[in-house]
């Protein structure tokens, strides 16, 4: 079993509404944190939920799974997060409801902890309440900072995200955000080199759809991961996630740059073959952390 590491997760809880009707519990930072804990990390999910049906689905969701819910604060105004998801060409659209619970984290809600990593994304971000929430965790926490990187129109602009990424430790994002980003034309791997300096990140990691993934270091280590192979792709939604959960994995264990990357291109792979962003078996994740501690 991979040895426990403390890690903190804030952000977006909700629930992912497909077009068959099915209901399905997502956001990144609850689907960063789920894989996480099956991966023996016990992370604190720092997140906000609403009074109501879906909030009492999350929570006592998260309590089955073994996660710790002393940072799952409840709002008894605003109903809990709320996505409906489209599917074109086999890629999932995404309209986010405004004035969620998920918006309103509150700094004096928080409770005392210290990590050696910090996790959060840009979505849950859109709301000065918990923009400072997290700045209040940065400043008490002293922890590493991983930035996973979501542009969900019309919830970001360039300047907060840019000041976010000068915060950051590491950085994960799509070649489509890293273009979005930098405005410049030149080669992906120009411009992630450029965007590590910039920002004075110690790694930058870049997922490329069917291409696989690259990551690169300040200390001048680079890596790249090809994609599986696959019979079936049931969605898509979530992969990102799943890929982030094991590189964060990799950063805590000091696993080598490029086995760290193989490994969240492998289970990203397995997230796509099922629907939805999660996976209820256990086995799975400990076949997984058994043939890479081997």
């Amino acid at each position: 079993m991979i040895e426990q590491t403390r890690i903190g997760v804030f952000g977006e809880v909700l629930v992912d509404q497909f077009p068959d009707r099915e209901r399905v519990l997502g956001g990144a930072a609850f689907n960063v944190a789920w894989h996480l804990e099956a991966f023996g990390q016990s992370p604190r999910l720092i997140s906000r939920i609403g009074s109501d049906e879906d909030g009492e689905a999350i929570r006592a969701t998260m309590v089955n799974w073994g996660m710790d819910v002393a940072d799952l604060q409840t709002d008894l105004e605003r109903p809990s997060g709320c996505v409906t998801v489209q599917f074109e060409d086999g890629e999932p659209s995404y309209d986010i409801l405004p004035n969620r619970a998920y918006d309103m984290i509150d700094e004096s809600e928080l409770t005392d902890a210290s990590y050696d990593l910090l996790y959060h994304g840009t979505l849950a971000l859109r709301s000065t309440r918990s923009r400072a929430a997290l700045e209040h965790l940065k400043r008490t926490t002293h922890a590493a900072i991983f930035l996973d990187v979501n542009l969900r129109d019309p919830w970001w602009n360039q300047k907060r995200v840019s000041k976010l990424a000068d915060d950051a430790t590491w950085v994960k994002l799509n070649a489509h955000e890293l273009a979005e980003l930098t405005r410049e034309r030149d080669d992906e791997l120009a411009l992630a080199q450029r965007f590590l300096k910039d920002h004075d990140l110690a790694g930058l990691i870049l997922t490329r759809g069917e291409r696989g993934a690259m990551a690169i270091t300040a200390a001048g280590q680079r890596a790249k991961a090809a994609p599986a192979k696959l019979t079936q792709v049931i969605d898509t939604v979530g992969a990102g996630d799943a890929f982030a959960a094991v590189m964060m994995v990799g950063i805590v264990r000091d696993w080598p740059l490029e086995a760290s990357l193989q490994r969240a291109q492998e289970f990203a792979s397995i997230i796509v073959q099922n629907r939805g962003a999660i996976l209820n078996d256990r086995s799975l994740y400990t076949r997984l952390i058994d043939s890479w501690e081997d």
